[in-house]
């Protein structure tokens, strides 16, 4: 009797259990339940805990409200061009109607992709190749446009379609890289071109540049060398009007006589005969005049000259300083003509050579050149 009233109350027992878990439902955050009474709809369950007729209600669908993320496979789609291309997608949605999502549509996810491939289909269609591999942008927004019209009676809210890749063939991505390479090549030369054409136009600007600052410096160079020798050339001028001065001065100053002229032949005699290569030498036709000059000289009175009448006449010498060019260019001819009467006077009395003279031997008499009428 006892073993039978223990077996009840652990049936009652569970019963109890069974009952309360039927009907004690507690809903996730951010989920909707629905729930149906006997197969029809009956009610939603918001988030918390939630109590229903046990064996009558029954929680059906547990729906999330949270936004999800769908990667779709990769799906061939022929191009205005007659291309294949392998389009990978992505779409971001949010359930807005829980009883939408549940009664309209058996499987909205399903349905979403096939809806995002059709319309793919439909956009990329219309397009070459390369406004496919360019127009991305262009085609999200054409997806977002057409599934947020087809999915709103489905309680879905499209937030955003992304495209993952777009794989043409490989003969295409071939030509492609064959294509982007020539690009770039052609590119690369042009730059190249470009710096070399800068670098010669550097180059040229820089040897003008250096070919003109040469020129210059050549110019400047010689512009100062011709004034150097051209005041060289005066200051040599000056010092030998000065020195032709001093000289003319100097032999005015002294009044020589015929007895100077014949000691100063002498002591060049010497130095005509200096030299290994002297072997023969000639002696001045002037030089016999010269020693009757010294030897009448010699029988005066210890050589000295006699009184000429009145005061020596004094050349002024004028300024020490450096005389300009005209003044040089005078003196010089005040010296030439003094130079050409001295030769004038003593023309008449110069005595002609009779023969040669040989060293060592005394030299030949001379006659005096008569003079001419």
């Amino acid at each position: 009797m006892g073993g039978i009233i223990l077996a009840l109350l652990v049936i009652l027992a569970v019963l109890v259990i069974t009952t309360l878990a039927k009907t004690i439902k507690i809903i996730p955050q951010a989920r909707v339940g629905i729930v149906e009474r006997f197969g029809k709809f009956q009610s939603k369950r918001d988030p918390g805990l939630n109590a229903v007729i046990p064996f009558v209600d029954k929680v059906r669908y547990m729906i999330d409200m949270r936004e999800q993320v769908v990667a779709f496979a990769p799906q061939p789609v022929i191009t205005e061009d007659n291309l294949t291309v392998s389009i990978d997608t992505v779409i971001y949605f949010q359930v807005n109607d829980p009883v939408a999502a549940t009664y309209e549509i058996a499987n909205y996810i399903q349905a979403v992709e096939q809806l995002t491939m059709t319309t793919l289909r439909n956009i990329v269609g219309g397009m070459t190749l390369e406004e496919t591999l360019t127009s991305r942008e262009q085609i999200n927004s054409g997806l977002s446009i057409v599934l947020d019209e087809a999915t709103g009676r489905w309680g879905i809210k499209v937030k955003r379609v992304e495209i993952k890749s777009i794989d043409p063939p490989m003969s295409i991505k071939d030509a492609m890289e064959k294509q982007m390479r020539a690009d770039r090549d052609k590119r690369a030369a042009i730059l190249t071109a470009e710096g070399q054409r800068q670098s010669a136009i550097l180059s040229a600007e820089g040897n003008k540049q250096s070919a003109i600052l040469n020129a210059e410096g050549q110019r400047e160079s010689q512009i100062l060398a011709a004034q150097a020798d051209r005041e060289a050339a005066i200051l040599r001028a000056q010092g030998e009007g000065q020195a032709i001065q001093t000289v003319f001065q100097a032999i005015h100053d002294g009044r020589p006589d015929q007895s100077l002229l014949a000691y100063q032949y002498l002591q060049m005699m010497p130095e005509i005969a200096k030299g290994d290569a002297n072997k023969v030498w000639i002696v001045p036709s002037e030089i016999g005049k010269a020693l009757e000059g010294l030897g009448s000289t010699m029988n005066s009175l210890q050589g000295i000259p006699d009184d000429v009448e009145g005061p020596a006449k004094r050349v002024d010498m004028g300024s020490t300083q450096p005389l300009d060019l005209e003044r040089s260019s005078s003196a010089a001819e005040a010296v030439k003509e003094a130079l050409a009467e001295a030769k004038e006077a003593e023309a008449p009395n110069r005595p002609k050579p009779t023969g040669p003279v040989v060293p060592g031997q005394p030299a030949a008499p001379t006659e005096p050149t008569p003079p001419t009428e």
